[in-house]
């Protein structure tokens, strides 16, 4: 990483990029921004998704495996390892390499399905996105392939015999990067125009000895011809390219020069057609089917078209890297007809050195900008990681629901289970969309919430793209007619916390609060999704919401998406869910009445909603003033009602719910205060006086469902650190869960503090909500302590860590808060990263210690990553907290520098609970 010196925010080439928007971005993103012609929309993971599940019983593992994805061709979209493709995925560019050993070429990331893996699917190899940027002008990532066998069935067979009270089997325990026997892989592209594509493939040898690596930069169509009317494109050689006839991109070519021994490359080339006679022992497709290139380089099999035509094709480079030395393949995608640069279309080796040092400075120049002056160089290696695997998260994602039910004219039609089983009610949904996916390879499918909070990383990087995001799973092919958001692909009926408008009011205020009409357009839509809401999810219209699991997985010591026959669970996250989509919605009107006065109704309306929301949440008996904590409610089939008493971050969410509103609006403040002051005369209850503070114009209004009281008594508990906080954030069960708790009555209804894997495979069990830490409710409770600073302030202090005698001010907790999350990845006194735990390789070798994972959840005692490795969607959100510090930060949604101070009376502590 060089050094760039820091302009200013706005001013530097990848902005004036960004700036190229040429139509509108709702509709199309190619005609947005040509940049986002070409990008990184490639999967790492399409076998064993549901969009390639066509079995009668929904079992996408079994239906599609690993052993099939290198030789069947994909229905919907296609995957690689340090891919690229153009927006609709009809050319896809990625890496494949041999080892001289594997039994297959390495053209895809491997790892453990749901059912093999003791704690659910798997990835089992090492790979990094090292920096990137979103017009995708500049991209480096980085893999380790080991040098001997890849040991797929060692893996597969001892994490089958692992039980889950046992760790997982890591492709690091073989052993088989030990002695640094294992290739660093390297591979940036540097765009020239948005048409033209140079890629530097870098080979690095750990080895103690030499070592030969075949690298095969392959080029292919996605398979769209099968399943129409339209003749197949065509691939083939001319001169040293391979060049493309295709109704959309006919003239691009990949150049490619000669082997770093002056040697020129093999050009193969086979069909992407299934290879019938080897999966299903029917007739071929072709004679030179998918996986032809895989079975000629492997053993020679006679499977590349010797015509030297197809619609696979790679260029087959073999290299031989001395002892710890390094090698350099250099390729070249551009469109003749297109050229920009000053070559004449020629290859150029300065043009090419010049143009990758160019967008790497270019690169060092936008985040300067971005970052906050005073930022160290590990806390900007954090950053910049975490951005680009968010940026190179990006995916295609097509699926047309009611054509995946039915099947394709001309096909076999799927069996009667698959035509009437998952996703059955959602035959609109019919998606054609780049969308940012949690992780592309065990997540690579969109899920509504985790796309809410990665849009908040996002509006700093690419705000368009940011808006497009939040308003596309709004738009009639997404969302439900009856207002319902898809969760996620395997079951768009699940409930995903509403936090889309909370979402929507962070990135408006990031991207500067001037774009009123974005937030019109998002709130017009929120206001379907919040009536079903009100409809389905409250059916005995008593303000008490359910939802199930709500993305919380297994939190509970009972399914709550899946209850015993009779049983009734109030779920006190759920119902303060409710109350935070009203807060969110309320400021949404706040906002847009300032402009439009055909607006007041609506706050006046979700002012109302919340009152509602607050009172049924009073009178529920959620909250327990013996622990000063919320609790979920079991109302059993004779009628019998029992809290479940398990301090977890379910009975934190009712605290989160919070808004200041503006001194600006001091008419609108009193008509809100009116407003509470009727509610609450119709309750016989008298106006809470603490909601409104200060006088004259420093008047303002807090929003919020917790009394001072409550709220003390949750802090207390939140902020202790033999309860929720960690040294790394905070926990999502409290660690005095260590002894487990059984539910009353119900046998097997237990849960324990499980700081690392979870032992349960309650709701798929492959991620854990029993002790670690997760990165979207620390985010919200960072972002809930600024709003409470906003109206108490400076002077309001709560004790913190709970028991330590010191008094912070809200805003300080904030920033301690964010600070333990972001010391994740920094290293420590002893240069020991918290997220790599024990694994000696990763903490103190040089090739390995200083690429950051970014796991989906973390330990809850030491910060180890753990669960998915690759989850920059929302533990993205570490880029927020370094860009925007709670400390001083200028960004809240209705920011006044004059908070109230005066009239401030500090918080009742009450027992911790």
């Amino acid at each position: 990483m060089t050094t760039a010196a820091a302009p200013s925010r706005g001013t530097t080439a990848e902005h004036a990029r960004l700036a190229q928007a040429t139509g509108r971005l709702e509709d199309s993103l190619a005609e947005a921004n040509p940049w986002y012609e070409w990008g990184p929309y490639l999967s790492e993971r399409a076998w064993g998704t549901v969009r390639e599940d066509y079995s009668d019983n929904g079992d996408a593992w079994s239906s599609f495996p690993h052993d099939h994805a290198r030789s069947r061709s994909y229905r919907w979209n296609e995957d690689g390892m340090a891919g690229l493709s153009d927006i609709h995925q009809e050319l896809c560019l990625a890496l494949a390499l041999w080892n001289g050993v594997d039994p297959i070429l390495k053209e895809r990331m491997f790892g453990l399905t749901g059912p093999q893996g003791n704690h659910g699917e798997d990835v089992k190899e090492y790979w990094w996105y090292l920096d990137g940027l979103p017009s995708h002008a500049w991209l480096r990532w980085r893999y380790h392939y080991p040098q001997e066998p890849f040991p797929y069935q060692w893996l597969i067979d001892e994490n089958g015999r692992r039980s889950r009270d046992e760790p997982e089997f890591e492709l690091m325990d073989t052993g088989v990067f030990d002695h640094g026997r294992y290739w660093a892989v390297d591979v940036a592209y540097a765009k020239a125009s948005p048409t033209e594509i140079l890629a530097k493939i870098t080979i690095k040898n750990h080895a103690s000895e030499e070592a030969s690596l075949s690298v095969l930069p392959t080029l292919w169509f996605r398979n769209t011809w099968r399943f129409s009317d339209g003749e197949p494109p065509r691939l083939s050689l001319e001169g040293d390219a391979i060049i493309v006839d295709h109704p959309m991109l006919s003239g691009y070519r990949l150049e490619a020069p000669p082997s770093p021994d002056g040697s020129r490359p093999q050009a193969l080339f086979c069909d992407n057609e299934t290879n019938n006679p080897r999966l299903f022992g029917a007739a071929p497709i072709s004679d030179y089917p998918k996986d032809g290139i895989n079975d000629h380089v492997i053993g020679g099999a006679n499977t590349v078209n010797p015509d030297q035509r197809g619609t696979k094709a790679s260029w087959w480079y073999k290299i031989t890297v001395p002892a710890g030395g390094e090698a350099e393949v250099r390729l070249r995608l551009y469109r003749p007809d297109q050229i920009v640069s000053q070559t004449d279309g020629a290859w150029s080796d300065q043009h090419f050195d010049e143009i990758m040092a160019s967008r790497e400075w270019e690169a060092d120049e936008f985040y300067a900008a971005l970052a906050p002056d005073d930022i160290g160089e590990e806390e900007m290696r954090v950053l910049r990681q975490s951005c680009a695997g968010l940026i190179w998260s990006k995916q295609i994602y097509p699926y047309r629901v009611a054509r995946w039910l039915d099947g394709d004219p001309g096909q076999p039609p799927p069996p009667p289970g698959h035509r009437t089983g998952r996703n059955s009610g959602w035959r609109h949904l019919d998606s054609f969309d780049v969308l940012a996916m949690p992780d592309p390879w065990e997540y690579p499918w969109f899920a509504a919430w985790d796309l809410a909070f990665h849009t908040i990383t996002w509006a700093h990087l690419d705000p368009a793209f940011a808006k497009y995001q939040l308003l596309v799973l709004l738009r009639e092919w997404f969302q439900h007619p009856n207002g319902a958001l898809p969760a996620y692909e395997w079951s768009f009926d699940d409930v995903n916390p509403p936090v889309h408008a909370l979402a929507a009011l962070r990135v408006f205020v990031i991207d500067g609060a001037t774009d009123l009409d974005f937030l019109e357009r998002i709130f017009q839509k929120l206001l379907l999704n919040f009536t079903w809401w009100l409809n389905r999810e409250d059916p005995e219209g008593n303000n008490i919401f359910g939802g199930g699991f709500l993305g919380l997985d297994n939190i509970s010591p009972i399914d709550r998406s899946h209850l015993p026959p009779g049983v009734k669970l109030d779920q006190a996250d759920g119902t303060a869910w409710m109350a935070y989509y009203s807060v969110a919605m309320l400021a949404l009107a706040v906002l847009l009445a300032e402009r439009d006065s055909v607006y007041e109704d609506m706050v006046v309306k979700f002012l109302e909603q919340l009152v509602l929301v607050m009172d049924a949440l009073e009178d529920s008996g959620c909250y327990d003033p013996s622990d000063g904590f919320f609790y979920d409610l079991l109302t059993d089939a004779f009628g019998n009602r029992e809290p479940i008493k398990v301090q977890t971050l379910v009975g934190v969410i009712p605290a989160l719910p919070a808004m200041t509103l503006p001194t600006r609006n001091t008419d609108r403040i009193q008509r809100l205060q009116k407003r509470f002051a009727r509610r609450m005369e119709a309750q016989n209850r008298q106006i809470l006086d603490w909601r409104i503070r200060g006088t004259g114009d420093s008047r303002r209004g807090l929003v919020s469902i917790v009394p001072p009281d409550q709220l003390a008594r949750i802090f207390a508990t939140l902020f202790d650190e033999s309860a929720f906080l960690s040294p790394h954030g905070l926990r999502a069960i409290s660690k005095r869960h260590s002894t487990p708790y059984q539910v009353p009555g119900m046998p097997g209804a237990t849960i324990e503090y499980e700081p690392a894997e979870s032992h349960t495979a309650m709701y798929g069990g492959n991620s854990n909500w029993r002790g670690p830490v997760w990165f979207p409710i620390n985010y919200l409770v960072i972002r809930s302590l600024l709003q409470y600073d906003q109206f108490f302030g400076p002077e309001f202090t709560i004790e913190y860590p709970t028991g330590s005698g010191r008094k912070l001010a809200l805003r300080d907790v904030a920033d301690d808060l964010a600070n333990r999350l972001i010391s994740i990845w920094l290293p420590d006194p002893d240069g020991r990263r918290p997220v790599y735990g024990g694994v000696e390789l990763l903490q103190t070798d040089p090739a390995w210690k200083d690429n950051l994972f970014f796991n989906e959840y973390f330990h809850g005692d030491n910060g180890a990553g753990l669960g998915a490795t690759h989850q920059t969607g929302w533990t993205a959100l570490v880029a927020d907290l370094l860009l925007d510090p709670p400390g001083r930060t200028q960004r809240l949604i209705f920011y006044d520098d004059d908070r109230a101070t005066s009239d401030v009376t500090p918080l009742a502590a009450g027992p911790a609970g």
